[in-house]
């Protein structure tokens, strides 16, 4: 490929045209007609535009490199005419100083690079019989209205080739490379043609021409404006329909043109509104099934006994716990917690095991209906044999390629860019920094806990506690809550911070290990952000749910954090609730911030920039200055996109045992996200470059694992982190003889059996409150339920027979679930195939037409040239054995 590239794309490789031998681009004036794609003359279609400033009129640079730079751009368009491209050069309207440079590719140049591209264009129109789904009619209520946007017309492809141009499907020259496909083949051009050798290092490509400031943009451009169609009969106004029909707030309920998005912005931005969409759909399920387990907690809650016995003045009134810090805390009453555990029934239930369940077998049937939607729209849209045949090298790659190796499989010399020692040392440097940063973020996480811990002395000794205060704020207001908001808050605001450090970091990191394609850059650089992303979101929630109020001590023996903090401990009820208020935060937060990030700054920056354009003149302006004063859509493109959606799948589904209302928020936000992506995309932003996608990329074996992880996760929130296993162990073992007094099952002195009592006379001096306890109670009961023998024991303070049949029970129900849930997911895996039978039926049809519409060709011609020469040979045959003349 890379000879082949040498060979057709870039002829002038090498050689830098003299001062006299430079082609120059033709000029034109606006001909004040806003809404024309055309060059001056009506006939050419402008299929990209480059913009730079006029070196003659820039003062910001010494004369001598204006000079550079102005030779720089003339030896680069130069070679951009060698290779076959138009230019036309028109100054702004609105600044003299800005000169705009429309590009178009003839018809030989555009089959010369699909050939080299290995495009796929139309054979002949799909002939396969297809039947309507079942679900059709119900369907077309919130499909766009087919009048307005045309169905696209299925075609059999074959990747192009000049010598059998007769045999597509070429109804009209102008129209048989659409606008996408002609700017895809332009970038391609763009980006490998040289412009400067230095050192004989050949400089090509309009990245680094833009990184260096001699063009300010390149962009393809939009058909039309998105407010009203356009006024030139040749545009179809595309721009306008995927505003109309797609991006505003009235389709919300609507299902999007996916066949159209992909016709104007190319495969990889459908693919991802395609994976969007598909996601948010099935949240619906997961929504319903989370709310209907929510309902169930809430009516349920009043039925919840150890919550009636934290609430009771004559249980819950009489229990006196123990302080949870040093010196500073003092003695409070359990009542204190009333209102918390009320809460915490809402969401500690049966519903929520059941939804835990229900969403890791969701999860399966989402990836696994996926991969059969993904092989549908990869034989749609002409991806399926993408990577094998028509990615192209990185021009970064390229540039870099100056060791020469043997290739094993063709045994010929090629060019890389590093040898194998080489690229060990990158790949160990890369590594190694990828895990240097990721302990960075661990360091920060262990920051917040260090504040958690400090800040909890604060609040335990300023806010009012006093067992016969009756201040209301006090139901909500403990330490513990204020601990846990503020410290989520500091939390998120170090998330918001590191995540613009690491995004570059992550960019740094890729680039220096020099990925061969695109798609091996993206798929790279997704695996470090997703690992910076996965540890700086998740890891407070992981602390939590898993480490927080688990190693603790007892109140005569406390474990201390770095030899200074005595650990956390969780509410009588757990850190369930907890878990619930850092998902909330981070989640809104996040959700709010991207919003205003992705959405309001550039609507903002494009308003600025209208107003300004407005204050200088009231002249007409060309769609290409118009579409310059828009946003450009960045490097990645999609891939933040992408990363939000997946850290939102992963809160989704890693902690969804602890918030069954997950789903819903998600399946709202998704339901906005879609419009607010694609009124980005269609109002904010330059057209992207359109781009191939065979599939979501490296973002598919992170959601699966993901899917994986979530089963273990949600599993051991339940056991470890829910106090639904103690509360099970207590009814059916401990309630009833020989261990319980009750005479059947109940809940009923669950909370007296399970906290812990302690003798204050056992405080060591280290540890003994200030204030001293006035009251006649000689003992108060551990927060956390440590179940632990009583003072006077024999073995007093030492975990009891409940503490070890409660950890068996929740080992076993690990174990268990563990098991069941992965089964099930097996057995969907199995039986539901990737490929539906409907897509292997086409592609088999696309391989049998194309081999007889090629192959069959060329047999053809050969039999005609072999039956040419069998007649000669006959023919010399009768004339060396015809009797010679008398």
């Amino acid at each position: 490929l890379v000879l082949e590239l040498n060979q057709v794309i870039i002829p002038t490789y090498g050689t830098v045209p003299d001062q006299q031998n430079l082609h120059t681009p033709e000029w034109a004036d606006f001909d004040d007609k806003p809404d024309s794609l055309f060059f001056s003359d009506g006939q050419r279609r402008i299929d990209f535009v480059l913009v730079y400033e006029d070196e003659s009129k820039k003062m910001t640079h010494k004369r001598s490199d204006r000079k550079k730079q102005k030779r720089k751009r003339q030896v680069y368009e130069s070679n951009l005419m060698n290779n076959g491209l138009q230019l036309e050069a028109t100054r702004s309207v609105l600044d003299e100083k800005i000169i705009f440079l429309k590009v178009h590719a003839p018809w030989e140049v555009l089959c010369t690079y699909a050939e080299v591209m290995h495009i796929k264009l139309p054979l002949q129109p799909n002939d396969l019989k297809t039947r309507d789904s079942a679900f059709n009619w119900f369907s077309r209520f919130f499909r766009v209205d087919e009048n307005i946007i045309k169905p696209e017309q299925e075609f059999f492809t074959a990747p192009f080739q000049k010598e059998y141009l007769s045999n597509f499907y070429i109804q009209d020259k102008d129209t048989f490379f659409n606008p996408a496909t002609r700017s895809r083949i332009i970038h391609f051009i763009l980006s490998r043609v040289e412009y400067a050798t230095k050192n004989n290092v050949k400089k090509f490509g309009i990245n680094k021409l833009l990184d260096t400031g001699i063009y300010k943009a390149a962009f393809p451009l939009h058909d039309s404006s998105f407010r009203h169609p356009s006024a030139d009969p040749n545009c179809p106004s595309e721009r306008y329909l995927l505003y109309r029909e797609w991006a505003h707030p009235k389709n919300i309920f609507k299902l999007q043109p996916l066949d159209f998005i992909r016709k104007y912005y190319g495969e990889k931005i459908g693919i991802y509104f395609a994976w969007l969409g598909f996601y948010t759909n099935m949240l619906i399920i997961a929504a319903v099934v989370g709310v209907g387990c929510f309902l169930y907690g809430c009516l349920t809650r009043n039925d919840c006994t150890w919550s009636q016995e934290v609430c009771d003045p004559s249980i819950g009134g009489n229990i006196i716990m123990c302080p949870q810090c040093d010196k500073a805390c003092t003695y409070w009453n359990l009542t204190i917690t009333c209102e918390s555990s009320k809460k915490l029934c809402i969401f500690d239930s049966f519903g929520t095991l059941v939804f835990a369940v229900f969403m890791g077998i969701w999860v399966t049937l989402f990836l696994e209906f996926w991969k059969r939607r993904q092989a549908e729209l990869e034989y749609e849209w002409d991806t399926v044999e993408y990577l094998e045949q028509e990615e192209q090298v990185r021009p970064e790659y390229e540039a870099q390629c100056t060791h020469v190796v043997m290739n094993e499989i063709t045994q010929q010399e090629e060019h890389v860019p590093y040898t194998a020692c080489g690229k060990c040392m990158r790949m160990t440097f890369c590594t190694s920094a990828v895990f240097f940063w990721i302990l960075l973020i661990i360091a920060s996480v262990i920051g917040v806990i260090v504040y958690r811990l400090s800040v909890f002395l604060v609040f335990s000794a300023t806010l009012s506690q006093h067992i016969s205060g009756t201040e209301a704020i006090r139901k909500y207001l403990t330490p513990q809550t204020a601990t846990s908001v503020t410290a989520s808050l500091i939390s998120f605001i170090v998330i918001m911070v590191l995540n613009v450090v690491y995004e570059k970091v992550a960019i740094l990191i890729t680039d220096f290990e020099l990925p061969r394609t695109q798609t091996d850059y993206e798929n790279s650089l997704t695996t470090k952000m997703f690992l910076f992303q996965f540890v700086n979101y998740y890891s407070s929630c992981f602390y939590i749910a898993f480490f927080k109020g688990k190693f603790v001590g007892h109140p005569g023996n406390p474990i201390y954090w770095l030899g200074k903090y005595r650990n956390e401990e969780c509410d009588p009820g757990g850190c369930l609730l907890e878990l619930t208020t850092q998902l909330a935060i981070i989640v809104g937060g996040k959700a709010i911030w991207n919003n205003i990030q992705e959405v309001l700054v550039p609507w903002v920056k494009n308003l600025i920039g209208r107003y300004c354009a407005a204050a200088r003149s009231e002249k007409v302006v060309p769609r290409w200055e118009q579409d310059y004063h828009l946003q450009p859509i960045g490097k990645l493109g999609l891939f933040y996109e992408y990363l939000e959606m997946v850290i939102q799948f992963g809160f989704v589904t890693l902690f969804v045992a602890s918030f069954p209302l997950g789903p819903l928020l998600a399946l709202i936000n998704n339901m906005l996200e879609i419009r607010l992506d694609a009124w980005k995309l269609t109002t904010q932003f330059r057209r992207m470059v359109p781009q191939k996608a065979q599939d979501i990329g490296a973002w598919q074996p992170i959601m699966q694992g993901i899917a994986i992880l979530a089963v273990v996760t949600n599993a051991m929130i339940i056991a470890f982190t829910s106090d639904m296993i103690p509360r099970l162990v207590y009814y059916w073992s401990f309630s009833v003889p020989p261990y319980g007094s009750h005479s059947s099952h109940t809940m009923k002195g669950y909370i007296n059996s399970t906290l812990s009592v302690f003798n204050i006379s056992d405080f060591k001096n280290a540890s003994k409150p200030f204030s001293p306890w006035s009251g006649n109670h000689t003992t108060c009961r551990q927060v956390y339920r440590d179940l632990r023998y009583p003072p006077g024991h024999q073995h007093q303070y030492e975990h009891n027979i409940y503490y070890w049949h409660v950890i068996a029970a929740k080992l076993a129900f690990i174990i268990v679930m563990e098991h069941v849930i992965y089964f099930v997911k097996f057995i969907i895996s199995y039986v539901i195939p990737d490929v539906s039978q409907k897509t292997k039926s086409k592609v088999k049809r696309e391989k049998y037409l194309t081999q007889k519409l090629l192959h069959e060709n060329d047999l053809k011609v050969v039999t005609k040239n072999m039956g040419k020469i069998a007649d000669k040979i006959i023919k010399g045959v009768d004339s060396a054995f015809r009797p010679k003349a008398e």
